[in-house]
């Protein structure tokens, strides 16, 4: 699962700069757990989810935690969000096919940990008994071990990141703890890009209200001009015309902006030019 066999630092990573005022409890860690930890969370850091779309941010964190925890092969991560469907990415289409599998059954570490708000640890999928159904399909695709950690801010829970590997009995208490610390600055920096694409996405709508709202301005301003009645009046018969063909307001008032556009054209090509008009004086 994991694609980045090569490169045993996470991407941006800087070692040299460790950010570990960002993790508390390193204490006890070893040298390559620390260097490894602090340098993925160092990239967490200066991850600049202002750049990237809300799935290329949470892929980002999600293959950090990778680098982040020893004996991970793949991972995934899970956004809840109450206004639409939760957002899945993952760092390999492996995981991909596990989290579905997870989906579609309802029953998974992942779904276990977003709902209990705790880590859960698996090292034999096929035999636990936890999610039967879930552990004996991934255990099938290869994949034995399982790390799930909550991302908590304060006490909410945003999501939850998930970690996989082929081999048996793959995550110790050593490597839960490692996943429990990277995911302190990871669910900020989750809740932050969540945050950042709700103001795109409201943004979005706000600038599509006035577009639409600038349509029908004009459409009812071209029947003002056609049948001499108030704006009111002219609103009113948009919205019956809306009604009698069933189509939106927004649709009815483009085709009469588009019309009134097209008779214009049509008005301005078959006028001659102006050194060929008629001398209205004679």
């Amino acid at each position: 699962m994991h694609d980045e066999a090569d490169d045993d630092s996470p991407p941006d990573a800087t070692p040299s700069q460790p950010a570990l005022h960002l993790v508390p409890g390193l204490a006890g860690l070893d040298g390559e757990e620390e260097v490894n930890l602090s340098a993925a969370v160092s990239a967490l850091s200066r991850l600049s989810t202002g750049d990237l779309a809300l799935e290329e941010a949470l892929t980002a964190v999600a293959t950090f935690a990778v680098h982040a925890v020893p004996g991970a092969d793949g991972a995934g991560l899970t956004l809840i969000e109450t206004d639409r469907p939760n957002t899945v990415v993952t760092t390999t289409d492996l995981v991909r096919q596990i989290e579905d599998t997870q989906y579609s059954l309802g029953q998974g570490p992942c779904i276990s940990a977003a709902a209990e708000g705790r880590t859960m640890v698996s090292g034999s999928l096929g035999a636990d008994l936890r999610w039967p159904r879930f552990g004996g399909r991934v255990a099938r695709l290869g994949v034995h071990s399982a790390l799930s950690v909550p991302l908590l801010v304060g006490d909410e829970v945003v999501g939850a990141l998930n970690i996989y590997a082929h081999d048996k009995n793959a995550f110790d208490d050593r490597a839960a703890r490692l996943a429990e610390l990277f995911a302190i600055p990871a669910a900020i920096g989750v809740q932050n890009a969540q945050v950042l694409d709700q103001a795109r996405r409201l943004a979005s709508r706000l600038e599509h209200a006035v577009q639409t709202r600038g349509t029908i301005d004009r459409a009812v301003g071209i029947i003002i001009s056609r049948t001499g009645v108030t704006p009111d009046e002219a609103l009113s018969r948009l919205r019956r015309l809306s009604q009698t063909e069933h189509r939106k307001l927004t649709t009815v008032a483009d085709a009469i902006v588009a019309e009134a556009a097209r008779r214009a054209r049509t008005r301005h090509q078959s006028s001659p030019p102006p050194g060929e008009r008629p001398d209205p004086t004679g």
